[in-house]
């Protein structure tokens, strides 16, 4: 799965990647984004504007608009079958913009170290994901969900999910325009090996509320030795 990632782009991933995009006038990055949090994404229908959804997707048919983080991801097998997540993967797509995300291995007696992951090359990642709108209230609610698919070889030593990694213009561009189920079911699948690297760090993100840029910093594995 992905439960957690930080957006904070440096000047030279901003003036790279995010380049010819609208931007907020007033931009709340973070180092620990959790479900249910506001982030960045650029959806289909904007796909010149950096624009804020919540992180945790409520189908346009939920009766209340509840959004109570349990989609906060929808696996690429079968996306096109599940009522939940069927339309948006069709017709709603977006990329989740993303400097690393987190992923959690297990030590005994159930604690859990957190690692950070990001493309070796320093460039920012573009997650494939989801959006949909929910409109039964008094303004409509927009959210999204990121894409998880097996593991490449890095990530395969902590988790047996990871996100969906959109690699290149060509990809990404792919991805927002396209509503055939071929082109979906293809992009879909895991990254290629040996473009990622991570890192232990503070145990103090398994909570969602600390932030901050000490959360990266990187923490001497003296318990294990990953592989």
């Amino acid at each position: 799965m992905c439960g957690r990632y930080s957006f904070v782009p440096t000047k030279k991933q901003s003036d790279e990647q995010l380049q010819g995009l609208e931007l907020p006038v007033s931009q709340q990055l973070s180092f620990n984004i959790a479900p249910t949090q506001r982030a960045y994404v650029i959806a289909n229908d904007q796909p010149r504007q950096l624009q804020p959804m919540a992180w945790g997707l409520v189908p346009y048919w939920s009766k209340d608009g509840a959004n109570s983080g349990k989609l906060i991801n929808a696996r690429a097998e079968g996306i096109l079958e599940k009522p939940s997540f069927r339309e948006p993967a069709l017709r709603r797509h977006c990329l989740v913009p993303a400097d690393s995300f987190y992923e959690w291995r297990s030590l005994p007696g159930k604690r859990k170290v957190p690692y950070r992951i990001r493309l070796k090359n320093g460039d920012l990642m573009f997650l494939a994901g989801i959006w949909d709108e929910w409109r039964g209230g008094t303004s409509p609610k927009r959210t999204f969900s990121i894409i998880t698919t097996t593991p490449n070889a890095e990530v395969s030593g902590l988790h047996n999910r990871m996100p969906v990694l959109l690699i290149g213009d060509a990809q990404q561009k792919e991805w927002l325009e396209t509503t055939d189920p071929e082109t979906i079911r293809r992009l879909l699948h895991p990254p290629a090996d040996d473009i990622l690297e991570l890192y232990r760090v503070s145990e103090r993100l398994n909570t969602p509320g600390p932030d901050g840029p000490d959360l990266q910093n990187p923490v001497e594995d003296t318990d294990l030795t990953l592989f």
